[in-house]
């Protein structure tokens, strides 16, 4: 099984790829699925690296960085996502949900709303809601409208995937909205073993030095590979408290299991 970076803010390897605010990985398993599109480079990307099409697409959640490239993509592919993705958001004022509308989102792929976990190909959970009992990662001053009205925008559509290797899970992360630690306790109840690797938008740019360096010694994983929204300042923290487990990663990153 094979995880490759698509989408990211930086680029790992020497060719003519391209970076941007976004995330995007394909994996390469019994099925080729891609979790999330990213805001525009995936599908360049994906050609560049001489990669397959994928035959199903899981979003982490509804924001843009993490679903604009929907578009270049074969029509009626299987589209795996929270029904509260669809929801108009705003932050500080600006729209940041998917910018298209759910009625042309169903039009043009087979739509699977999940709000539970699902097995999405074998060996492969999309988690679904996942339960909150430490920090979670939402933004401040945003809101999200339903049935016409505003509400404090909880992200609960916020997934990630869990998959089941010989060397344990492997978590791999959108954003991570619903906080890490709170995402590997339940990945780990759903599949049954041990998370031993984490890869992609941690979204630890959230909190304080202190608090990312409390989650981190909770961590017992053999690496972890952060992208996207993990920020700067939490990367470097993650390359001192974790060492050698940790991997820089970003656009054409690939990692095997």
């Amino acid at each position: 099984m094979k995880i490759t970076i698509l989408a990211d803010n930086k680029i790992t390897m020497p060719k003519p790829l391209r970076a941007e605010w976004g995330f995007s990985a394909l994996i390469e398993s019994k099925e080729v699925i891609m979790f999330d599109v990213g805001l525009g480079t995936s599908l360049g990307n994906l050609l560049t690296l001489q990669k397959p099409f994928p035959e199903k697409i899981i979003l982490s959640h509804g924001h843009y960085d993490h679903s604009a490239a929907l578009y270049p993509f074969p029509k009626k592919l299987p589209l795996y996502a929270h029904p509260d993705a669809f929801l108009p958001r705003f932050f500080e004022g600006r729209f940041i949900g998917i910018p298209y509308q759910k009625e042309l989102i169903l039009h043009n792929f087979d739509f699977v709303e999940q709000r539970e976990p699902i097995e999405v190909s074998k060996g492969i959970w999309a988690l679904g809601e996942i339960p909150r009992t430490f920090e979670t990662a939402v933004l401040k001053d945003s809101f999200a409208v339903r049935d016409g009205k505003k509400e404090k925008d909880e992200i609960k559509d916020d997934q990630s995937l869990a998959i089941r290797t010989d060397k344990g899970v492997v978590l791999l992360l959108g954003c991570c909205h619903s906080g890490l630690r709170n995402t590997m306790r339940w990945a780990e109840e759903v599949v049954g073993d041990e998370v031993k690797f984490i890869i992609g938008g941690t979204h630890l740019i959230a909190f304080t030095e202190d608090k990312i360096l409390e989650i981190l010694k909770s961590l017992k994983v053999d690496m972890i590979a952060p992208t996207h929204c993990t920020g700067l300042k939490a990367e470097m923290l993650i390359a001192k408290v974790m060492g050698e487990k940790y991997r820089p990663a970003g656009v054409g990153s690939e990692f095997e299991f």
